[in-house]
């Protein structure tokens, strides 16, 4: 089997040399060029599995090379070399398609695991069993597909957007299957489910003593993703403090220990998820617009449910054929009725209101079949909050106002649960309450 073949494009003789000699260690041959011009010649005589080149060239700059090869060889992985502490232009870097970044001086063990990621790349995939798909045939499903698949070749960080329940988690899962880490761990972290005053200790871990409680040391979420992908799904909901860490965490691709004395060094892809505006909260102050820019370096959208056209039939087909399986049941079939009712309905909940809405169906189904009635859809159609519709809903009826206003209380504080995912703490800072006030509030109006 022939040797890797790697492009080294550097105006710097020595370091061109370093790198040639470090990737001979690793089993790949190189060649070399000074300038842009040497570094297309090569290309076009020559198949190569990995570029390394500089930023800053006598002839041009390494961005454009970036851009021509994404052009002309674009499963070529390129990787970037820049100054240090120049992180705008290994983000405009990653934004223009390049693989990864290295910093100068060039760390080697830096550079051998960017390497190493990097061949992985243009390497035959290893099969990693998995079970999970992104289920759909329409326009945005299928674009979504397409993205996820260009996205797993990178190492660039993504930034997953959506509502909740679109299926953020699903996508990072994917884009870690179907790239070059997927033999490794993939580590999710719900950032808002983490007390604040644990979050640092979570992510980087502690050593024994450093804190009470401390009682051995522990690794933390970055070092337990090494060689894989952390997922930090509810970023926004990191406080400021930690977020500079987090933000020097990713820069560095080092993280200290609480009370270590001593950094070290984390191989991990970053992506991050939530459904908030985050741009927004940006310009209200309360999230970094470094550490924005820094998990922002590509924006991946996920469309909500309603804008999925046909999906929601391949979707409950879905739902039901693995609830027939887990529960040993035989009521799979939708009545026509409950067929034209899902189709209309709106969804504000999404994918994982659909799977909810069908297994409670299923629960309260007799017969082999489910009716209208077992679905049990809100009336108001699922529109989202500030349609007209929900608007009207919000008109107190005529009648005693109790009632109404314990439903609006019970709507609340369930949106609120389901943002947390059913976390009750996070759920009361949510709404502002104390703890001990929400399960009042539950147990008050039957929600316990």
């Amino acid at each position: 089997m022939s040797r890797p073949q790697a492009l080294i494009v550097d105006d710097e003789p020595d370091i061109r040399e370093l790198v040639t000699i470090t990737l001979g260690r690793m089993g790949i041959d190189c060649t070399s060029a000074a300038t842009l011009g040497e570094a297309r010649d090569a290309l076009a005589d020559a198949h190569f599995d990995l570029c390394l080149t500089d930023m800053r060239l006598p002839d041009g700059n390494g961005l454009d090379l970036v851009t021509w090869i994404q052009t002309r060889h674009p499963s070529l992985p390129v990787a970037v070399i820049t100054a240090h502490g120049s992180m705008e232009a290994a983000i405009q870097a990653l934004k223009s398609g390049a693989f990864d970044f290295v910093n100068k001086p060039v760390d080697l063990a830096d550079l051998r695991n960017l390497v190493g990621q990097a061949i992985k790349v243009t390497q035959p995939a290893v099969a990693v069993a998995s079970t999970r798909a992104l289920i759909g045939q329409s326009p945005t499903i299928l674009r979504l597909q397409e993205t996820i698949a260009k996205l797993a070749r990178s190492q660039a960080p993504v930034y997953i957007s959506g509502e909740s329940g679109t299926g953020k988690e699903l996508v990072a899962r994917l884009i870690h299957e179907q790239g070059p880490r997927a033999a490794q761990a993939f580590v999710p972290v719900n950032c808002g489910a983490i007390p604040h005053e644990l979050i640092e200790s979570e992510l980087f871990g502690h050593v024994k003593g450093s804190f009470t409680g401390a009682v051995t040391d522990k690794i933390g979420l970055f070092e337990a993703a090494s060689g894989g992908t952390l997922f930090l799904d509810e970023v926004a909901e990191l406080p400021l403090q930690m977020q500079v860490k987090l933000l020097r965490a990713i820069q560095e691709k080092r993280i200290r220990r609480v009370g270590a004395a001593q950094e070290q060094a984390v191989d991990c892809r970053i992506l991050s998820a939530t459904h908030k505006d985050l741009a927004a909260l940006v310009a209200a102050g309360t999230f970094r617009q470094d550490l924005y820019y820094r998990i922002n370096v590509i924006e991946l959208k996920v469309p909500p449910l309603r804008e999925r056209g046909g999906d929601i039939g391949l979707l409950a087909t879905h739902f039901l054929e693995r609830l027939a399986e887990t529960y040993g049941s035989t009521r799979t079939r939708l009545s026509a009725p409950a067929w034209s009712a899902l189709t209309r309905y709106r969804f504000p909940g999404n994918v994982r209101e659909l799977e909810n809405v069908l297994e409670r169906a299923c629960t309260l189904a007799e017969g082999d079949e489910i009716t209208v009635d077992d679905l049990q859809l809100p009336a108001d159609g699922g529109e989202p909050a500030g349609s007209s519709a929900a608007q009207a809903d919000l008109e107190p009826p005529d009648g005693e106002l109790q009632p109404y206003l314990d439903d609006v209380e019970r709507k609340r504080i369930l949106d609120a649960l389901e943002k947390t995912r059913w976390n009750k703490t996070q759920a009361a800072k949510l709404l502002g309450i104390s703890f001990r006030a929400l399960r009042y509030r539950l147990d008050k109006l039957g929600l316990d």
